[in-house]
């Protein structure tokens, strides 16, 4: 069997910087043993596999341990590709995932998300994650994710985890956030996940899905501009929609390939 594969590196406008996501269409679905064994072999956060349906686009989004609820960067990585390399005509392509129906615009190279919000609420921060911290937080919020609110983006950069603690909790299929206002934009952040291959996600666009309403509310503007201030760096043109949030971003393609399945 041959399969096209497409790496992209995504919220990002040049090649080795964002996050990079594995793209792989699909006439028809696969067992979910292969899908997990293309991840794995793609050695990168998520890959996404999708069948095109005609009206709309299924969409799926694999880490090699799970299946993943939510992905953004995979999601404008997959739109990217549909656009740019596959010459999928229209301005606005509609993918049906395990989250609902989710749009992605493109207005020349920037691609804008239409996400659920995901506001975070007030939560206890387990003692496993405190223990795991070398600087603890000012306030400590929940949804999918742990929102992790510290005092300036000096803070967040300085974040180390002890991975041999963090990796004893599983907080499947979320994470850890760590966030604060930034310096040169609105806000800053840094994800990382437990009991994953790779422990800091270099771009994380569904946290957004709960950065953008906390920082929203706290900074009393609905368009913010962020960085995910990892190894790799990327940036998020970020709006406030109420039920819905705006996650925009550009991409490159890193390259084309190739999948030979026996």
């Amino acid at each position: 069997m041959k399969l096209d594969l497409y790496q992209i590196d995504a919220f990002t406008d040049e090649i080795f910087r964002g996050n990079p996501a594995c793209v792989v269409p699909l006439k028809e679905w696969l067992p979910d043993e292969i899908l997990f064994k293309i991840t794995k072999e793609n050695a990168v956060a998520e890959t996404a596999f999708f069948v095109d349906m005609g009206t709309h686009i299924h969409l799926r989004w694999f880490t090699p341990e799970i299946e993943m609820d939510l992905c953004g960067h995979a999601t404008l990585g997959a739109a990217y590709a549909l656009h740019t390399i596959l010459n999928y005509g229209k301005e606005e392509i509609v993918f049906a995932t395990a989250s609902g129906e989710l749009t992605v615009t493109i207005k020349d190279d920037l691609y804008s998300l239409n996400f659920p919000s995901r506001k975070p609420i007030p939560a206890q921060l387990p003692e496993i994650i405190v223990k795991a911290l070398n600087i603890q937080p000012k306030k400590v919020l929940k949804s999918r994710d742990y929102i992790l609110v510290y005092e300036n983006e000096q803070q967040v950069r300085d974040i180390v985890i002890d991975r041999q603690i963090f990796d004893q909790i599983n907080l499947d299929p979320g994470g850890v956030v760590v966030t604060a206002k930034g310096n040169a934009v609105d806000f800053v952040s840094r994800y990382f996940t437990p009991q994953s291959t790779i422990l800091e996600d270099p771009v994380t666009g569904s946290a957004h899905c709960s950065l953008i309403p906390y920082w929203s509310e706290q900074m009393h503007k609905n368009d913010l501009l962020a960085t995910q201030i990892s190894e790799r760096s990327g940036t998020l043109y970020c709006s406030d929609c109420g039920e819905r949030v705006i996650i925009s971003g550009k991409a490159r393609t890193y390259f084309v390939g190739t999948l030979w399945i026996a």
